[in-house]
Parts: structure tokens; sequence; C-alpha cells
């Protein structure tokens, strides 16, 4: 699997899966959803992002008008990133699962099982992981709140019509989003093939350091098998295009940590 290089430049893949674009930034991933003119992002990064946001759209053939949705898989403070401000100055509306509304108004203030002070102890190869999320505004995102609630079942009725797929465990409101007629799967950090915590590579759950209950995590993967997409799209990490069903055996394997 390639690897990212710490700290490189933010980089925008095409084609992820058909009409899905990768924008990656500091060890975390946006997705750019198009449906004809219209524009979904998923997930928002750091308030830096903002500017390859723009660029990216640029890149596309698009323009910030285009864009008529942010949905976050979760509301961590590295998918949180510029939500504020593109509910600001595009008017768009932010959507979250009604379990993370109060964490996308206020991003720092979520539950952990350990806490995070002593990865990079353990984990040493993890310190320019970190720092590149720092250097990116991690410490300093503001937070959502006019937020419409995602529903825990169902299509979502915004530009690429995902369906659903709750999956708590990371957080307790988290949703992965299964795009059936382009066979992907967006699975925010309910799956990662990177570990920030650790700098470990490969299908898994994120550490202790920031997830709120790892057993729930477990056992939302098998919601992710249920979807049987080809290509899997991580919050933190490389696609996955081996399917997702041997994704999550492997994030079995791997278990918590």
């Amino acid at each position: 699997m390639k690897r990212s290089r710490p700290g490189k430049r933010p980089t925008l893949t095409r084609n992820v899966a058909p009409g899905v674009h990768r924008l990656e930034h500091a060890h975390v991933n946006c997705y750019l959803v198009e449906e004809g003119r219209s524009i979904t992002i998923i997930d928002a990064a750091f308030p830096s992002t903002w500017r390859h946001l723009v660029e990216s759209l640029r890149v596309l053939g698009h323009t910030s008008s285009d864009v008529e949705a942010v949905v976050l898989t979760h509301a961590h403070f590295d998918h949180v990133g510029f939500a504020s401000r593109a509910a600001a100055e595009l008017t768009v509306p932010v959507w979250v699962h009604e379990g993370d509304r109060h964490l996308a108004a206020h991003p720092y203030s979520y539950a952990r099982e350990r806490t995070p002070f002593g990865y990079p102890l353990r984990y040493p190869a993890a310190i320019p992981v970190l720092a590149a999320m720092t250097a990116a505004g991690a410490l300093f995102v503001p937070g959502v709140h006019d937020v419409i609630a995602i529903p825990s079942t169902g299509t979502l009725d915004v530009p690429g019509r995902p369906s659903i797929v709750f999956s708590p465990g990371h957080t307790y409101g988290h949703c992965a989003l299964h795009f059936p007629e382009r066979d992907a799967l967006l699975t925010g950090d309910a799956l990662v093939t990177l570990d920030p915590y650790k700098a470990t590579y490969g299908p898994q759950i994120i550490a202790g350091a920031a997830t709120a209950d790892s057993g729930m995590a477990l056992t939302s993967l098998r919601a992710l098998a249920e979807t049987d997409a080809t290509v899997v799209l991580p919050g933190h990490g490389e696609p996955w295009s081996a399917g997702i069903r041997s994704a999550v055996a492997a994030a079995l394997t791997s278990g918590a940590s």
C-alpha cells in the first residue's frame, strides 16, 4: 500500500470512484462528489484546507457556487475544519448525525478511551503525522452550530444521494456513506488505512486515543461489510480497492489499541 509522506503538499486525486475525488491534506481526506454540476463535500479537514478546496474545485471545472452541501461523517476537529466557513460563505447546509451535533459545535469535546498524550512516546513514527495535522490548524478548529441531522438509515438528499451506514463507535454519531451506483463506500473514521496516532497502515479502527468505544467500533464494521462495496475510501490513508469485506476482515484481525 502506498504510504503518504508526512508533511507532503495537499493532493487532489481525481475519480478514486466514478465522480468522487479525494483531496488529501495533512493526512486527512475530504471527498468531492459530483452529480452533474453539483458538488457534495464529504468531511472538512482543517481550516487551512479551505484554499486547497477552492483550488481543487477550479481544477475540476467547478466554482464554489456549485457546492450544495457539506456532509460530516463525524464531528472530530479534523473533519469539522472548514465546515463553519462553508456554511457562512457558501450558504450551504452542513449535515451531521444527531449523535454528533454537540460535538460539531464543540469539536474538542469528544469521548475517548485513553489519553492521547502517551501515544507519541509509544509510536514515535506518528510524531510527523501529528505535527503535519497541527501545522494545518488542528488546534484551532471552530465549531459549527447550525446543522441538519443525518438520519440513521435511508438515503441522504444531497448530490450523489448516498445511502447512510450508521456506524457508531469512533464517535457516537458516526455515519459512513455508501454510493451503490459508484460501488464506493466512504468509511470516514469507522475504518481507516492510516491511524494518525500510531502511524500504522492497512485497514483498522483508530486507536482509543480518539475512539469513544472500540468494541462498538468493531461491531459497526459489520454494517460496513454488508454494503459489499468494492472501493473503500477512508478518512485517513489511501483508498482500498480490494473490497470492504477484505478491509473489515483485516481491521477485525488488528482489533483495538
